[in-house]
């Protein structure tokens, strides 16, 4: 447990890296992945990077399990006084208590682990009347679903021995999930595992989750097996133990508390005889050097060794929600990309002097303003744009409705905002048109010069009737010269294809502003590839 600072300081890096992990999209696997996070930053706060940095500092025994086991009656028998609220009726809510010697409070008053928790006591030598005295300390306070910042009881009994120190722990399946949350958080804090389950209940899946967990983490594990009635306690314990054995748990401690008046959960504590045997192995292995090196050092060595598969593990989430957001954002990409090339096809084709506006034309200049023309083809250019926003958005929908990853995106739909604002832009792009034209006519030496609103409608007409507007071209090089048409067919050419560009952009970047919100990038993926390694260098 001697460590040297640049593992301590490779732990770090590995924590905050893991830390910085977002994975927002709900692929397969990523539930797990989640979970695995939590679970690492858990161990690393609450357990490792304490305990190693305090190797000295008391042994930590949680008691774990679900409803109803008897582990706030065991942990008051264990105690010798009543600790721990025990009942079979649980409250919606439920602080955990940790017991220590009077000696060891300082070790837990303080930030050392579980550094979210407030820490709720009462002062030494006042009695259970006096108001609670409270401590919030931690740098990251947290909170229960309510709101209210969650808290860890800490009681002093001088009947513990110096340097053990005992936790009980929130039902495993509890019905309110923050409690389910705490529990896990709290059991990734030993140094000891004490599941706790019953005669009735010993092959349930979620004790048997808890015992996988703790071989997959190589803890030290200690069975309880609780409220065994007299006449089954020997046929039941060879069971049990039998599937301990398949397991691969043969080996772990299990201690047997039988059937009890007391065990009914009334208050009441256990005979001293009942649980001597349990208090027996946790004093013994918090108290003698070479038992509690080991059972210290088989913990906190085996959440190292877990790291070296549970960071890849973690890697290979972060770069598959990487791959995932690609493939969004490749959908959007492509699918206005097409948009984009079939606007300026139908523009070559056209398409824009049809309808209203090839009417306009055809009455220009006799029954058609040059006005009214420009209105008509600022018109047709916009429901152009419009119609290609939609279809982009409909091709992106087909896509993401084929991609797990899309439920955590809004799906695009129908936005009655884009015409106004494809109308406002194009309106813009006419007015630029339109000043463009007013500075050539101001350059021409002809007296009087051309109507520069004239010239700015046929200019517009050249550049959106595509083949249909050759006779356009020809009227705009009679009425400013064949080598001013030119130039701003050139300069207008320009502007046409930056303007399509910009409006098809900007529609683009709106559809990707919430992926892009997510904040799924690639770079995590090797930052914990990094640290691991740095970790693994140091170790």
């Amino acid at each position: 447990m001697d460590v040297r600072p640049q593992l301590l300081d490779a732990l770090s890096a590995v924590r905050d890296r893991v830390a910085s992990v977002r994975l927002p999209l709900p692929l397969p696997g990523a539930p797990r992945a989640r979970q695995t996070r939590s679970e690492l930053l858990a161990q690393l706060d609450d357990y490792l990077v304490p305990r190693l940095k305090a190797p000295e500092a008391p042994m930590l025994a949680v008691v774990g399990g679900s409803t109803g086991a008897g582990k706030s009656t065991l942990v008051n028998s264990l105690v010798g006084r009543q600790v721990s609220e025990a009942g079979v009726l649980r409250p919606t809510t439920r602080t955990p208590v940790l017991v220590c010697h009077p000696d060891d409070h300082h070790w837990f008053a303080g930030m050392r682990v579980l550094p979210d928790l407030m820490r709720v006591w009462l002062p030494p030598g006042e009695e259970e009347a006096v108001p609670v005295a409270r401590k919030r300390l931690g740098r990251r306070p947290a909170a229960s679903g309510g709101g209210q910042p969650r808290e860890l009881r800490i009681e002093t009994v001088s009947t513990l021995p110096r340097g053990l120190a005992v936790l009980d722990a929130p039902d495993i399946d509890s019905l309110v999930v923050d409690n389910r949350t705490l529990a896990a958080q709290l059991i990734c804090a030993a140094d000891v595992w004490v599941m706790v389950t019953t005669a009735s209940r010993y092959a349930d899946a979620v004790p048997w989750h808890l015992l996988r967990t703790a071989k997959e983490y190589k803890a030290t594990l200690v069975t309880v097996l609780d409220r065994v009635p007299h006449q089954v306690l020997g046929e039941v314990s060879r069971q049990y133990a039998a599937l301990l054995t398949r397991a691969g748990l043969g080996d772990v401690p299990r201690f047997t508390v039988p059937e009890l008046p007391e065990s009914a959960g009334d208050g009441g504590l256990l005979p001293a005889s009942a649980v001597a045997p349990l208090f027996a192995w946790l004093s013994h292995h918090a108290q003698d050097p070479a038992a509690r090196q080991q059972a210290v050092g088989r913990t906190a060595l085996g959440v190292l060794d877990s790291l070296s598969r549970r960071m890849p593990e973690l890697a290979s989430a972060v770069a598959a929600q990487h791959a995932a957001a690609v493939r969004l954002t490749f959908a959007v990409e492509d699918a206005y990309k097409r948009e984009g090339k079939r606007v300026r096809t139908r523009l070559d084709n056209g398409a824009v002097l049809a309808g209203d506006a090839l009417t306009r034309w055809r009455g220009y200049p006799l029954d058609t303003t040059p006005d009214e023309l420009l209105d008509s083809l600022a018109e047709s250019l916009a429901a152009l744009l419009q119609c290609a926003v939609a279809a982009a958005d409909e091709r992106i929908a087909q896509a993401w409705r084929r991609e797990p990853a899309a439920a955590a995106v809004p799906l695009p739909a129908p936005d009655r905002e884009a015409g106004e604002r494809i109308g406002m832009a194009v309106r813009r792009w006419r007015r630029v048109l339109e000043e463009l034209a007013e500075e050539e006519v101001a350059q021409l030496d002809k007296q009087p010069g051309p109507d520069p609103d004239g010239v700015a409608a046929l200019l517009v007409a050249v550049l959106l009737g595509g083949k249909r507007a050759r006779v356009a071209g020809e009227k705009l090089a009679e009425r400013v010269g064949v080598q001013v048409a030119l130039r701003l067919r050139d300069r207008g050419g320009e502007l046409v294809a930056a303007h399509l560009d910009q409006v098809l952009r900007a529609e683009r970047d709106r559809r990707l502003a919430p992926l892009e919100a997510l904040e799924v990038t690639p770079e995590p993926q090797a930052e914990l590839i990094a640290a691991l390694s740095l970790l693994q260098k140091e170790r």
